[in-house]
């Protein structure tokens, strides 16, 4: 039997896996990995990719900053949340504001240190990563549309660092890279269609606060309609192996994804939609091996280069 004291100790762990959102971050890493592996360095073996622990404190100090920029941000975002989800407001609010923040700048501090091994470019980029964190959870959050466009470019920026390690611009990985970053700025809409509520009280000058959720709508439908662009060159320009098959998906997935938007009228079909597109990128991440299905094969790099 579990002590009262254990219960809550137990808890708190919860609360705070909660807070950083775990659920999410083996995710981002993973696909750091397999984008290393198969589209950001398509000249070297997987193996020594893997065996890499420059790439893997890269990847380690990546986590660990989003991990610490969730904690900002539901610092800030604490009372909209209370209205926008209030259950998981309240598992939040077992751990303290004051060991939020003491545990945030612990981790920035290890983030900032473990860089110093790479690089001062490295510890740089990550500094300047960990600030625009910050800056967007307190200040550009509230703009109008800024804050969407800050989240999606900050989504993608730890794909960069990796791309900075191994400097090789290829086009192709900026075609991945623009359709990323479609998907998540009309995620980031869609959210604020989910919290309308929320943000009006808190006076958040969201789209939909702002325009009306018609309007929130119309750019949903274009940014939707964008995404053909960046999967015409990924599958009609480039050699993506047999991914060509997901973005075909994708795209009769944000069809029905497009007329599901126009029915939508309350929280829980917003959150449905949300959970579409959080499906679509999640499983980018592991369709990412159909590149090159070999290589899980025969454990070594066969993609030519593009």
């Amino acid at each position: 039997m579990l002590t009262r004291k254990s219960k809550l100790t137990l808890k708190k762990i919860a609360s705070f896996f909660s807070v950083i959102r775990g659920y999410n971050i083996w995710v981002i890493a993973l696909a750091q990995y397999l984008s290393a592996i198969f589209i950001l360095a398509p000249e070297k073996r997987a193996l020594e990719i893997i065996l890499d622990w420059r790439l893997f404190l890269i990847v380690f100090a990546s986590t660990l900053t989003i991990a610490s920029g969730y904690i900002i941000n539901n610092f800030y975002d604490a009372k909209k949340d209370l209205i926008n989800r209030p259950k998981k407001a309240m598992i939040d609010r077992l751990v303290r504001q004051e060991t939020k923040l003491k545990v945030y700048f612990t981790i920035n501090f290890i983030v900032v240190f473990l860089m110093l091994f790479i690089s001062w470019r490295a510890m740089l980029f990550f500094s300047t990563y960990i600030f625009l964190i910050w800056f967007y959870s307190h200040k550009l959050k509230k703009m109008f549309f800024v804050g969407n466009i800050t989240a999606a470019i900050l989504a993608i920026l730890p794909f960069f660092g990796i791309l900075m390690y191994y400097k090789n611009f290829y086009a192709v990985i900026f075609a991945h890279a623009i359709f990323l970053l479609l998907l998540i700025l009309i995620r980031e809409i869609i959210k604020d269609l989910e919290n309308i509520e929320g943000d009006l009280i808190a006076d958040y000058k969201t789209i939909p606060v702002a325009f009306g959720e018609k309007t929130a709508k119309i750019v949903i439908s274009i940014l939707t309609f964008l995404t053909l662009v960046p999967v015409y060159f990924l599958i009609e320009i480039y050699n993506v192996g047999y991914m060509d098959i997901y973005f075909y998906l994708s795209l009769i997935a944000l069809l029905f994804f497009g007329i599901l938007l126009w029915k939508a009228t309350k929280k829980t079909e917003y959150l449905k939609l949300h959970f579409l597109l959080k499906l679509i990128i999640v499983s980018g991440v592991f369709c990412i091996i159909l590149i090159e299905p070999s290589v899980l094969i025969h454990g070594k790099k066969l993609i030519s280069t593009y």
